[in-house]
C-alpha cells in the first residue's frame, strides 16, 4: 500500500522509510513558530524545564511573530511583548519580527509565508491553530500547545501520532465568483467541525490546481475548523515558484502515491461550486448566499490570515472600486508588505487604499486586530447585537468582541457586496 504526502513528510522527517496512520513517531522539526499570546507561556515552561540558562535547541529555527494583541494600550498585552523582546535577545534569534520596529512583519501565518519560512516536505509547528495554513505548500504543519512547544525549544524534536488521511477533489474549472473560502466553507459545512479530527485533510483536483498560492492559503488554513491535524495540498510549479522567489534553502517535494489509503475521499465538480457564509455561531453553519441573502448587517471585517492577503484586498475591491460603503467596512491587511502593496499598487489608476478609503472603509495598519476579540481597544471590535460579515475563521460566540453579536464568514466578494448594501448580498450581483 503507498503513502499519502503527510505519512512520507512525516516518515522523512522521522528517519523511516515508511509510517502508516496512527503510528507514534519522533519527528525533527524544522521550523517553531509562536507569538506574543503563547510565546510567554511556551518560555514560561521551556525554562522552567530546561532551566534558566538554557539555550534553544537552534536559534535560526525557531521564529517569533508579534501580531495578536499589538496596537493596545493593555498593560498585559504589552509585557507579552517585553517578554518576548528580553528571550529573543537573549537567545540571539535570528527571526524575531518585533512590533513597532523595522522588522515588524504582521499577521504570523502570512508573514511566514513572505519571509520564505513555508517550504515544501519540511516539519512545522506553531504555538497557533491556523499553523495549518503551511499546509499550501506541501509541508506538515500544525498547531501545538505551549508543553509541545517549549519541548521542541529544547530538543527540536516532538513525538507525533500519523494521522489518517481525507482527500478532497475539486474538479474542472472553477466559477470567477468562488473563492477558496467559499470552497473550505462548503467542505467544513458538509463534514462538520469534527468531520475530520485527527486528519490530515488532503486537497487536490485541477479546481484546487488552477487556484493561487494564497488561495490555497484560504483553504489549507481552515482545516482545523473541521478538527483536522492538518491542511495539505501537493506542491506544483506554482509552488515552487513562490517559494525560490522567497528561500534559497533546499527543500524536498513529496507527493501522494496513487495507491495510498484514505479514509474518505469526497469529490466536487468546480462548476457546482457557489458562494457560500457560515452563519452564527460554528464554521459548519452553512448556507448559500443564494438562500439567505437580504438579511440586515451592522459591519463588514475584511482581514486575518485567512482573508486579508493581497489577493483577497485585490479581490474586494473588485466591488468595491467606485462605490460607497453602507455600513461600517473594516479593512486589516495582514501584514506590512500586504500595507505596502495597497499603498503602491493601483486599479484603474487608483491606489487599492484610496478605492478602500474613497469607499469608506475604515483602514487600520497590519494585525489580527478584531478577529480574535482581543482587549477593548482593538480596533474592529464587535459590539453588542451586531451582525457582522466577517473574512475571519471563526464566528464562536465573543470571537470578535461582544458574546451577543453574530458573525457570518465569508469570502472577500461576499463581504465587500454586503458592506455595500447593509445585507447579506450575492456578490454575483457586482461582478
Amino acid at each position: 500500500m503507498g503513502q499519502t504526502i503527510t505519512e512520507k513528510i512525516l516518515a522523512h522527517a522521522a528517519g523511516k522509510e515508511a509510517v502508516s496512520a496512527g503510528d507514534n513517531i519522533w519527528v525533527n522539526v524544522d521550523t517553531l513558530m509562536t507569538h506574543d499570546v503563547c510565546g510567554p507561556g511556551t518560555i514560561g515552561i521551556f525554562k522552567r524545564e530546561f532551566g534558566d540558562d538554557a539555550k534553544v535547541w537552534d536559534k535560526e529555527k525557531v521564529v517569533i511573530i508579534p501580531d495578536h494583541y499589538i496596537f493596545t494600550k493593555d498593560k498585559h498585552a504589552n509585557r507579552n511583548l517585553e517578554v518576548l523582546r528580553e528571550f529573543a535577545q537573549e537567545q540571539n534569534i535570528k527571526y524575531f519580527y518585533d512590533a513597532f520596529s523595522k522588522s515588524y512583519k504582521g499577521v504570523c501565518h502570512v508573514a511566514l509565508a513572505e519571509g520564505g519560512h513555508n517550504r515544501p516536505g519540511e516539519i512545522m509547528f506553531g504555538t497557533d491553530s491556523h499553523t495549518c495554513t503551511a499546509g499550501a505548500f506541501g509541508q506538515f504543519a500544525t498547531g501545538i500547545g505551549n508543553t509541545d512547544a517549549a519541548f521542541i525549544m529544547g530538543t527540536g524534536k516532538l513525538w507525533v501520532k500519523v494521522p489518517e488521511s481525507m482527500r478532497f477533489e475539486v474538479e474542472g474549472d472553477i466559477p470567477d465568483y468562488v473563492l477558496g473560502k467559499d470552497i473550505i466553507l462548503q467542505i467544513i459545512g458538509d463534514i462538520g467541525v469534527d468531520g475530520a479530527t485527527y486528519r490530515a485533510m488532503e486537497f487536490t483536483g485541477s479546481g484546487i490546481y488552477n487556484l493561487s498560492i494564497e488561495e490555497r492559503m484560504t483553504i489549507c488554513n481552515m482545516a482545523i475548523e473541521a478538527g483536522g491535524k492538518n491542511g495539505i495540498i501537493a506542491p506544483d510549479s506554482k509552488t515552487e515558484e513562490f517559494v525560490k522567489s522567497r528561500s534559497s534553502k533546499p527543500y524536498t517535494l513529496f507527493l501522494s502515491d496513487n495507491d495510498a489509503r484514505y479514509v474518505k475521499t469526497i469529490t466536487y465538480k468546480g462548476k457546482d461550486l457557489e458562494p457560500v457564509v457560515a452563519k452564527p455561531h460554528s464554521p459548519d453553519n452553512m448556507e448559500k448566499v443564494s438562500t439567505i441573502k437580504g438579511e440586515n448587517i451592522d459591519r463588514v471585517y475584511i482581514g486575518s490570515c485567512t482573508g486579508g492577503k493581497i489577493e483577497d484586498f485585490k479581490n474586494a475591491a473588485r466591488i468595491l472600486n467606485n462605490n460607497e460603503v453602507k455600513v461600517d467596512t473594516f479593512i486589516v491587511p495582514s501584514t506590512v508588505m500586504v500595507e505596502a502593496f495597497l499603498k503602491e499598487e493601483t486599479l484603474n489608476g487608483k491606489s487599492y487604499m484610496d478605492i478602500f478609503s474613497d469607499a469608506g472603509c475604515k483602514i487600520a495598519p497590519p494585525s489580527c486586530a478584531a478577529c480574535l476579540g482581543g482587549p477593548a481597544d482593538t480596533f474592529g471590535r464587535t459590539k453588542t447585537n451586531e451582525k457582522v460579515v466577517s473574512t475571519t475563521n471563526r464566528n464562536f460566540p465573543g470571537r470578535m468582541g461582544s458574546k451577543a453579536s453574530s458573525v457570518y464568514l465569508a469570502s472577500p466578494y461576499t463581504a465587500a457586496a454586503s458592506a455595500l448594501t447593509g445585507k447579506i448580498t450575492d456578490p454575483r450581483d457586482y461582478l
